[in-house]
């Protein structure tokens, strides 16, 4: 996984130019990046969505395509939500604004996406039985239903990321 130079206090994973996917680990083989054979590849129908997010089949689950921009991506487990680079002065600025951009954030999309649990994050172009050794991360997410959401945010002039949160949707509201 590539780190910026500043601090290097997360992961980062890359595109090299295409989106990212985050492919169910128990499917993982199922997703051929550029090399499915066929009129179209997994690839193909990933550089298809449009907008921040999209959801493709891959075998009996879906694949979570980050769409729009092939920027630099971590996943904060802390707060549930992918986080993607568009622009910032340091790492550290990037990930100080994130907190307080959760509560102002501008949300869109509202998919729901069906997790089996774990899943990959990788470059879509990469087949998922050989995804790149280190530009990927497993993310361990409980199964069930999360709402996908996703917003721009620019804390000031010089800082803009995205967002893209898993809300869990299947679990009981506790009472008051």
């Amino acid at each position: 996984m590539a780190r910026y130079a500043d601090l290097g206090l997360v992961d980062w994973v890359e595109s090299g130019g295409g989106p990212l996917v985050v492919v169910p680990a128990d499917v993982l083989a199922r997703w051929e990046g550029a090399d499915s054979e066929g009129p179209e590849s997994d690839y193909d129908r990933a550089c298809a969505v449009f907008g921040y997010t999209g959801l493709l089949a891959v075998g009996p689950s879906h694949a979570l395509v980050l769409g729009d921009e092939p920027s630099s991506t971590v996943f904060l487990p802390e707060h549930g939500v992918f986080v993607r680079w568009v622009a910032a002065e340091s790492e550290a600025e990037l990930l100080g604004s994130v907190g307080a951009a959760l509560a102002d954030a501008a949300w869109k999309d509202g998919q729901v996406w069906e997790v089996p649990g774990p899943v990959v994050l990788f470059d879509s172009a990469w087949p998922g039985s050989d995804v790149e050794p280190d530009n990927h991360a497993r993310v361990d997410l409980e199964a069930g239903r999360y709402e996908v959401r996703a917003a721009l945010v620019e804390p000031n002039s010089e800082t803009a990321f995205q967002l893209v949160q898993l809300v869990r949707r299947d679990r009981p509201v506790p009472s008051r």
